[in-house]
């Protein structure tokens, strides 16, 4: 049976790797040497770029949940045709720069983007931290997004991008590479709503009014949101080959049992995701250099037998290489 790895970054918890703008990327390219990778697209999405190869899957978050509890299946699949949702609040010449976006992604990559759709009404984007510091938000209007979404999938499309306004973030210290994205977490929102509600491959960048790319040096961790007006080209190129969702089959599918092990922050583990792991018997490397703004560690849930710590990706890299499964 061929054996898949899991990368999972949450999105929105400050992750020290992966909690900006593709800075996991080069750690997953190297995983990704050594056996296929699963990844969410937090790990790999940088606005203009994308750490997206060959060798990964780019899964959402909510696809990847139910992946783990055995209820889907990933179907590989190549050359998606591409529907793209854009929010109707986006003004015209931000929209503009989005339809420039689009075609030249056409050009370049060769992807098949079969059109948009505009939606009816504004989706009413909002977006906050919590007590804890976790990005999260909310849609006023989210059956606009999904309205949009059904037109596209009659016309044919396989995977959706989603481009919804937002308001201009306030300043903190996400530019300096350090804190929490702030817009992060309803990003995630917005995708896994329409991944459960559509069952196709969903991903989201977000828009907003101000298009000037400013001139002084940020932290290289978040450099590629702050050189371009547009974080759509790595949800394209990712979506491009990302495999489809079908209900629960192992028949030519990739099904949990496919999975060598899921990585992922130290202190990030209150997912069900997990939990759904360590059911199935599949190891759950807790890597200590990447840690996040959460306290959820393998002692904090009670699941010490479950997890296995270690200190960096390559050592979790070297147990792929040996072909084991616990160290």
């Amino acid at each position: 049976m061929k054996k898949y790895a899991m990368m999972i970054v949450p999105t929105g918890v400050g992750a020290s790797i992966g909690g900006y703008a593709g800075d996991a990327s080069p750690v997953a390219a190297k995983i990704s040497k050594f056996m296929p990778l699963i990844v969410n697209p937090n790990v790999v999405n940088a606005a203009a770029f994308s750490g997206i190869n060959e060798n990964m899957l780019y899964v959402e978050g909510w696809s990847i949940s139910k992946f783990l509890r055995g209820e889907i299946s990933l179907l590989p699949h190549k050359n998606n045709k591409i529907g793209i949702i854009f929010d109707r609040a986006i003004p015209e010449n931000v929209l503009n720069i989005h339809i420039n976006t689009m075609n030249a992604v056409k050009t370049v990559y060769g992807t098949e983007i079969i059109g948009y759709e505009i939606t009816k009404e504004c989706a009413g984007v909002e977006f906050f931290t919590t007590a804890a510091g976790i990005s999260t938000g909310a849609l006023k209007n989210p059956e606009t997004l999904l309205e949009a979404g059904k037109k596209l999938l009659k016309k044919g499309a396989e995977a959706l991008a989603v481009v919804a306004f937002f308001d201009e973030p306030p300043e903190d210290d996400y530019e300096n590479g350090t804190g929490v994205d702030i817009v992060g977490g309803v990003e995630g929102v917005i995708s896994h709503y329409l991944s459960k509600n559509l069952l196709c491959p969903c991903a989201h960048a977000p828009a907003f009014a101000d298009v000037e790319i400013r001139g002084d040096i940020v932290d290289s961790k978040v450099s590629a949101e702050y050189i371009t007006p547009t974080f759509l080209p790595c949800i394209l190129l990712g979506l491009q080959n990302a495999p489809l969702i079908r209900k629960y089959d192992e028949n030519g599918c990739i099904t949990y049992k496919n999975l060598h092990s899921v990585v992922m922050p130290y202190n990030s583990l209150g997912s069900s995701a997990v939990f759904d792991a360590i059911e199935h018997k599949i190891p759950v490397y807790a890597v200590k250099e990447n840690k996040t703004v959460l306290d959820i560690t393998g002692g904090a849930i009670n699941l010490q037998n479950g997890i296995i710590e270690i200190d960096t990706y390559d050592e979790y890299i070297k147990v792929l290489q040996s072909g084991e499964e616990y160290v």
